[in-house]
């Protein structure tokens, strides 16, 4: 007999794991460029699309259907031999479909930018239909791990752990985007188009992670599964903030600011390792189960990144991959009930090792022949030219997914863009070195005697946010007269650079303003100090200042020439 409170309650869970791909999508877009946007996109869409028919046809057979794994998922509508206790057989299809679909699309991530399309389609179907459901027939399908007593309760390892180590593979054998290591294998930071997208993307998956976690249950009719339920909330929350909070103060120590995007990261990875043991453990151990979850995380990124050197743009690989495996061995340590803090040795630590360490080998072996296979029939990689102009005009036929937006690619390999701190903030206090290297001074010498006509022309780039202190002073100084143009530039100054994901800037081009003007009765020394003390941040970046002699001035509407063409009376 169905129990209406548990049917509920598992299709409300399974519609909010399946709003988990809007979440990925968002992510992995926003930590990607522009230019690849579509091509995102459509792997988060069809990774479901291709994996629910297939799961259902196969996967979901081989997952739980015994003896008869591969007779399929249809005989059961014949045969009626599964039993799902209170829930319909669709019912509990429909809940497991959502997860290994979230397996599957956790790898488009990780081997954004410069897959063929083709090639991510073939492995969307077979890690649905083959090697996701035997490691779950492992875990949940009543397999050898599940006799052992291995505990993952919503899928630390066999689904996060799963992708995490299918990404790695992928993203290894792929190699990294074209300019991501210099000739010297040095990482360059290639920054995401859009952290408003990956902000989004992370707060739609927390939310959804209270039915990824809570709604595996598969129950709430009970006092029992209500009390449960209640507790995996609370966990699952806790190590979410906890996470997010180491990472943002471990960055903040480790690159000098709070890294945005490794933070959103943090999170996740909370998310992923109290997965496991979220119905065990206690609000304490999730506290401490997300507390070096976001701390591993950036640790892993940057192993990734700087040591193995596989090009993962949107840290899949660490956030699911290794704080998968760290939250399934946590169970070991953190279960109120047989964890070896709790007093119950090391034999549940030992079982989720084994489990952790065989589900990797399967994953490694499988995905790796798989990976290969696809690779001689259709090509894993796009070439050269197709990566550089970006996936979605060439595989696609997408000009641009921001259509009517002008979003352009930057990132030239230039010099680190330095933002160094000089010290000191207030110009008045700072030393003669300090204001000299802040807003650095160039003057040309007039080319012959007619330049010396006690006209100059100071040309002023300059930080955008500054334009507003320099217009006042100009204007108290008694300058009027000044041009006005928004630029683009960078510096080259070498110095101590800003982080991304822990990886040093390449230099950008971030917005300017030139500012030119003619001055002849005013000193131009004076402008040139008044302009340095309105500019001045103590940083590198502050700007510059060019001066040039002017030989002639000519004002159009009246024929007025040098000094008197230089002012504006009627």
């Amino acid at each position: 007999m169905y129990n209406s409170a548990d049917v509920l309650w598992t299709l409300w869970g399974a519609a909010m794991v399946f709003f988990m791909q809007a979440g990925f999508s968002l992510c992995e877009a926003g930590l990607t460029r522009a230019k690849n946007t579509g091509n995102i996109l459509m792997k988060n869409l069809m990774d479901f699309c291709i994996g629910t028919p297939l799961y259902w046809l196969v996967g979901f057979g081989l997952m739980f259907g015994g003896a008869n794994a591969f007779v399929g998922s249809l005989d059961p509508l014949i045969r009626g031999s599964y039993d799902f206790g209170t829930l319909p057989l669709w019912c509990y299809v429909i809940f497991q479909t959502v997860f290994c679909a979230t397996a599957a699309t956790i790898v488009s991530g990780s081997m954004a930018e410069r897959t063929n399309f083709k090639a991510y389609c073939l492995y969307s179907a077979l890690i649905s239909m083959v090697v996701y459901p035997i490691s779950g027939h492992w875990i949940w399908g009543g397999g050898w791990l599940s006799g052992l007593g291995f505990h993952d309760f919503a899928g630390s390892t066999a689904v996060h752990m799963v992708g995490g180590i299918t990404a790695c593979i992928g993203a290894a054998l792929l190699g990294p985007r074209i300019g991501k290591y210099d000739k010297n294998g040095k990482p360059r930071a290639i920054p995401g188009h859009n952290l408003t997208a990956l902000a989004t993307g992370v707060f739609i998956l927390w939310f959804c992670w209270f039915g990824f976690n809570g709604a595996s249950t598969v129950s709430l009719s009970t006092d029992e599964s209500m009390l449960s339920a209640s507790l995996i909330f609370m966990n699952t929350n806790m190590a979410a903030a906890v996470a997010t909070c180491a990472t943002m103060i471990f960055t903040w120590i480790r690159y000098k600011k709070p890294d945005v995007s490794m933070t959103f990261n943090g999170t996740l990875a909370g998310l992923v390792a109290i997965t496991a043991g979220c119905d065990v453990v206690s609000p304490v151990g999730a506290f401490f189960i997300g507390l070096i979850a976001g701390i591993l995380v950036v640790f892993a990124v940057e192993f990734f990144d700087k040591v193995v050197k596989i090009d993962d743009p949107v840290g899949a690989v660490s956030v699911h991959g290794v704080c998968g495996a760290f939250g399934t061995l946590a169970v070991g340590l953190f279960a109120t009930d047989g964890g070896l803090f709790y007093g119950g040795g090391a034999s549940m630590l030992l079982t989720q090792l084994i489990g952790v360490v065989s589900v990797a080998v399967w994953v490694i072996v499988t995905m790796t022949i798989i990976f290969k296979v696809i690779d001689k029939l259709v090509g894993l990689r796009v070439p050269a030219e197709v990566e550089i102009d970006g996936l979605d005009i060439h595989e696609h036929g997408l000009a641009s997914a921001y259509s009517g937006f002008a979003v352009s690619d930057v990132s030239a390999a230039l010099d680190v863009n330095e933002n160094t701190d000089l010290g000191e903030d207030e110009y008045e206090k700072a030393t003669q070195r300090q204001q000299t290297a802040a807003v650095p001074v160039v003057r040309t010498e007039p080319v012959d005697a007619a330049a010396s006509t006690g006209m100059y022309k100071v040309t002023i780039i300059a930080r955008l946010s500054r334009f507003d202190e320099l217009k006042t002073a100009m204007n108290q100084l008694g300058v009027t007269g000044m041009t006005v143009t928004q630029v683009m530039g960078c510096g080259i100054q070498r110095g101590a650079g800003e982080y991304y994901r822990g990886v040093e800037m390449d230099a950008t081009l971030l917005p300017k303003i030139k500012v030119e003007i003619v001055v002849s009765s005013i000193p131009v020394d004076a402008v040139i100090e008044t302009a340095k003390k309105a500019l001045y941040t103590g940083h590198v970046g502050d700007g510059k200042i060019f001066v040039y002699g002017v030989q002639r001035v000519v004002k159009v509407r009246t024929g007025e020439e040098d000094f008197a063409a230089l002012q504006d009376v009627e």
